[in-house]
């Protein structure tokens, strides 16, 4: 038997190349099982995960939110909007024409009954009053005259008679001398009626002068001065006004127009507050002195006219700002009250289950109801409402009493 030899480098290499090669598929192999197991866990996991949320889901309902009745003051109150005035304003102006010669006042200055505030040129209003007094001078020599003639009538009628009875008048003569009498005695009616109108237009020229002086009517503030100094004013069919002038500012009065829906809440006495864009935040508080009768219509809306009184002893308000007042028209205490919200909660739709019939609305579901919860199951109390403040309203009837929870929101858990 012959005997192979083999090169010990070759036999080296062989068994190196068979080592690499078993122990790289060992590693094949081990790895292929490691991607599986991971696969396979990771499979499992997201089955559990989803079993879970799945669970999760079904179990998932809302969550109310509630709140409970009790016992509170209710005060209904009616909004209005007005503007702010003087409690007496009076604008002053011009009864006649001319250039203004000089003022004397401006805006914001204070005045007392009977200063002068301005003063119209009077020139020819003065020639006016020399005039009118002309004319009274001459009524008055037409008077003298008339009375002359009347004198010299009744002579001449007393003479004329005299020789009538003695045969040496006749009849004519003695008529003449009658009618001219009559006529002496009318022209002095007339001068006398005549010398009463000079009279008359001589008082009137007077007063037209003495209105060149404009005066303070009142005490009070000068509001607007609507004339400048060299304006000529001219007084026709209008007067034009110089002057604006605010008796008090510390009392003012606000008018407000009232909603015809809410006329039938207000009326004298009530208390109130109002609000000015001048100063956020604050209430001025009031009082409502009157109520109007005469309706104004704007934009086919009816609003009363309320009056109220407004403290402004601190000068804060001026007169024109406008104003939101809110005035109580009835307060209750002690009711028993809900919020609001709970009278217009409305359950959702369930999410599982058959789709819920359609029914038709009936009268008992247009009444007031409030949702309280009955084995986390929400179910409707039918209920009898009274006043409310726009926050809360009243209960007058129903299953609620205070401490009652009832339903006023919904929110969807995470």
């Amino acid at each position: 038997m012959e005997a192979t030899s083999t090169p010990s480098g070759a036999t080296k290499a062989t068994t190196a190349d068979v080592q690499r090669t078993i122990g790289a598929g060992k590693v094949s192999v081990l790895r292929r099982v490691l991607v599986w197991a991971t696969l396979l866990a990771v499979l499992v996991g997201g089955g559990v995960a989803l079993k879970r949320w799945r669970t999760r889901v079904a179990n998932r309902g809302p969550s109310f939110v509630a709140e409970p009745a009790k016992r509170a003051d209710v005060q209904v109150t009616v909004t209005a909007t007005g503007t702010l005035e003087a409690v007496t304003t009076v604008e002053v102006g011009a009864e006649v024409t001319g250039r203004v010669l000089k003022l004397t006042v401006d805006e914001n200055d204070p005045v007392k009954k009977g200063q002068v505030l301005a003063v119209i040129d009077p020139e020819q209003l003065l020639a006016a009053l020399d005039q009118a007094a002309a004319q009274v001078g001459s009524a008055d020599a037409s008077i003298l005259l008339a009375k002359a003639t009347l004198t010299e009538s009744t002579i001449a009628l007393d003479r004329v008679t005299r020789l009538r009875a003695d045969g040496l008048a006749n009849q004519s003569d003695f008529d003449t001398a009658t009618a001219n009498k009559l006529r002496a005695e009318a022209n002095v009616a007339s001068a006398g009626a005549s010398a009463s109108l000079a009279r008359a237009g001589l008082k009137q020229a007077k007063s037209r002068l003495d209105k060149s002086t404009i005066y303070s009517p009142i005490d009070g503030v000068v509001l607007a001065r609507l004339v400048s100094l060299g304006q000529t004013v001219t007084a026709g069919f209008t007067t034009p006004v110089l002057f604006r002038l605010a008796q008090d500012l510390t009392l003012m009065r606000l008018k407000a127009g009232v909603d015809e829906a809410d006329v039938g809440h207000v009326v004298a006495g009530a208390d109130a507050w109002f609000t000015v864009e001048a100063y956020p935040g604050r209430k001025f508080t009031s009082k409502v002195v009157s109520l109007g009768n005469d309706p104004k219509t704007s934009q086919n809306v009816v609003t009363y006219q309320a009056l109220l009184a407004v403290d402004n002893r601190e000068l804060l308000l001026r007169p024109g700002m406008t104003c939101t007042a809110t005035i109580v028209a009835e307060t209750k205490k002690g009711a028993l009250v809900v919020p609001n919200a709970a009278l217009r909660f409305v359950p959702p739709a369930p999410t599982s289950g058959p789709p819920p019939e359609a029914k038709a609305i009936t009268e008992a579901d247009k009444r007031p109801h409030v949702w309280v919860l009955k084995d986390k199951t929400p179910v409707s109390l039918e209920v009898k409402i009274g006043s409310t403040d726009g926050i809360v309203t009243e209960i007058l009837g129903g299953d609620v009493t205070p401490g009652t929870e009832v339903l006023t929101d919904v929110k969807e858990q995470p």
